[in-house]
């Protein structure tokens, strides 16, 4: 066996224990058949797992699409003509892969890709808990603060006291006892324990004590508590359960917007959980992002064709798969085959799995996403990184996924205007030997209009009677509105008596009447194209 495959093959069981509840959650937080779920876990492991080029993302249903399915289930006058949309968004996000869209993903800070990481480990962990002990009245996959079942993340918890199922929590407990002996202890014992999975043998023995104690009065595992899988009665009714998109809606309006919604949100999810796997990953390879949408889009346009969900790359089965050893695509394409057969050849057996043996092995999960020391080590890099990480952090426990995101790097944003608010320029107070008060400003490298605050106002404070030496020898660029603060200080200068020497790499200027034409240079867009950037640049010309 290839050592990849012989750590690919593992990883591959993990992932596939982790998506089948997933998968089942989403869709039934979706409105959308139980199947659906499926499907689309089938087609993101196999299509989209060979097509795609991250070696270690795994893709199917979205939780942060749950909503807008379920809202366009309705609005669009039922399943097939969603289907229709998904084909479309699938083909969108195939046309944003040929434009090379995939940039997008390049953008957003470290520091809000590790809160997004840590947030959703939170999420799964406090999501968990009502599952881990039998409390199952919010699906599995449902990730967001306002639950479909109308509480809370919050409230779930307090539910969960009242309603917790002796049956359910005990194998719960044994199956995290069992995951936590594995990786601590065993693991370093033997090979052979590398090699078959404790997720593996948490599920195998959660199924051994449902049917041992089905009968029993206090062990009992009801069937809600329980994995539950479409069982067909024969193999024409499985295939019955593919559905085909009712192709006379797609000149209704509101098929091609939700198709774009659905392009537009599965995009976004994917170019983040590419980012953040990418991170993850030990070998540090890097995901080609437009070839990662357009293997995304024909996902998405073969799972609307037969009936299933929407689909992106997915954090927490990309994560599962990572923290179990997977090394290369085959863990993803092999957990959708066993998604496959074990719906077509063994449903009636799945649906004896404790869901609170899975909720252990997401616990797990959630744990090495969102461990305590990533906080101490976010803080001592200073309030620049922290604030983007923790206010991602509470953005998406409180809100949902991409809300959390989208404040995050609002004040990622806001930490790099302040930033360059403060770094425009440097002001230095020098005394010369002649009884002369001398006040130099050097200006940064690149000097924007969001420096114009912070410039005006040290322009504005300068004292009467004194010497401004303004270096600008060092500036690649400065921007028209920053001139136009100097033009016209050039003419507050003289009514307060204050001397001016302007310093550029043309020449040395005193008291200029206007700098227009002695920076003409550095705020000329085609100019600026010329100067060297940086200081190796700048010495090599």
């Amino acid at each position: 066996m290839p050592n990849s495959l012989r750590q690919d093959l593992p990883a591959s069981i993990v992932v596939f224990f982790v998506a089948l509840p997933l998968c089942l959650g989403i869709a039934l937080a979706s409105g959308a058949p139980l199947f659906s779920g499926l499907i689309a876990g089938i087609v993101g492991g196999i299509v989209v797992g060979f097509l795609s080029g991250s070696q270690i993302g795994v893709s199917g249903p979205a939780a942060g699409l749950a909503a807008i399915v379920l809202a366009a289930i309705t609005t669009l006058g039922g399943w097939e003509n969603f289907l229709v949309a998904v084909v479309l968004g699938g083909a969108i996000q195939l046309l944003l892969g040929v434009l090379r869209a995939g940039v997008i993903g390049y953008y957003f800070p470290s520091s809000v890709i590790k809160g997004m990481l840590t947030g959703i480990g939170i999420i799964i962990i406090l999501k968990q808990i009502p599952h881990f002990f039998g409390y199952d009245a919010d699906p599995e996959g449902d990730f967001a603060f306002q639950q479909v079942d109308g509480g809370t993340t919050f409230s779930a918890l307090f539910e969960t006291v009242e309603n917790i199922s002796p049956g359910s929590t005990l194998i719960a407990t044994i199956g995290l006892g069992i995951l936590v002996l594995w990786e601590l202890v065993l693991t370093k014992r033997h090979r052979v324990f590398r090699l078959v999975q404790g997720p593996l043998v948490a599920v195998l023995v959660g199924i051994g004590f449902s049917v041992a104690f089905a009968n029993h009065g206090t062990l009992a595992i009801g069937t809600e508590h329980l994995v539950s899988v479409p069982v067909p009665s024969d193999m024409s009714s499985f295939f019955g359960q593919f559905t085909s998109p009712n192709w006379s809606a797609i000149t209704e309006p509101a098929v091609w917007v939700t198709a774009f919604t659905i392009a537009l949100v599965a995009s976004l999810e994917t170019l983040l959980c590419v980012e953040a796997t990418d991170k993850l990953d030990p070998e540090k390879r890097v995901t080609p992002t437009n070839r990662e949408l357009m293997a995304q889009g024909a996902g998405n346009i073969v799972s609307g064709l037969i009936g299933g969900l929407p689909i992106t790359q997915v954090i927490v089965r990309s994560s599962a798969n990572i923290q179990s050893g997977g090394r290369t695509k085959a863990s993803a394409i092999i957990h959708g085959f066993f998604l496959l057969t074990s719906v077509m050849i063994i449903p009636a057996l799945l649906n004896l799995i404790p869901l609170s043996v899975l909720a252990a092995i997401l616990f797990v999960v959630g744990y090495k996403l969102a461990k305590p020391a990533l906080f101490l080590e976010m803080y001592h890099k200073g309030m620049r990184q922290f604030l983007p990480f923790v206010v991602t952090v509470a953005g998406i426990i409180f809100t949902d996924l991409l809300i959390g995101i989208a404040m995050g790097l609002a004040v990622g944003v806001v930490v790099i205007l302040i930033t360059s608010y403060r770094n425009s320029h440097f002001l230095h107070i020098q005394d010369a030997t002649d009884g002369e008060h001398r006040i130099r400003m050097t200006l940064a490298e690149e000097v924007t209009f969001f420096n114009k605050g912070a410039i005006l106002h040290e322009l504005d404070e300068l004292p009467e009677n004194v010497h401004l030496e303004l270096d600008a020898r060092n500036t690649t660029y400065l921007d028209h509105d920053v001139v136009e603060i100097l033009d016209d200080f050039a003419i507050k200068a003289r009514a307060r008596a204050i001397q001016i020497t302007l310093f550029t790499r043309a020449g040395t200027f005193e008291n200029p009447e206007s700098y227009t034409e002695q920076l003409k240079g550095l705020s000329d867009p085609e100019r600026h194209a010329e100067i060297p950037r940086t200081a190796t640049e700048r010495a090599a010309g």
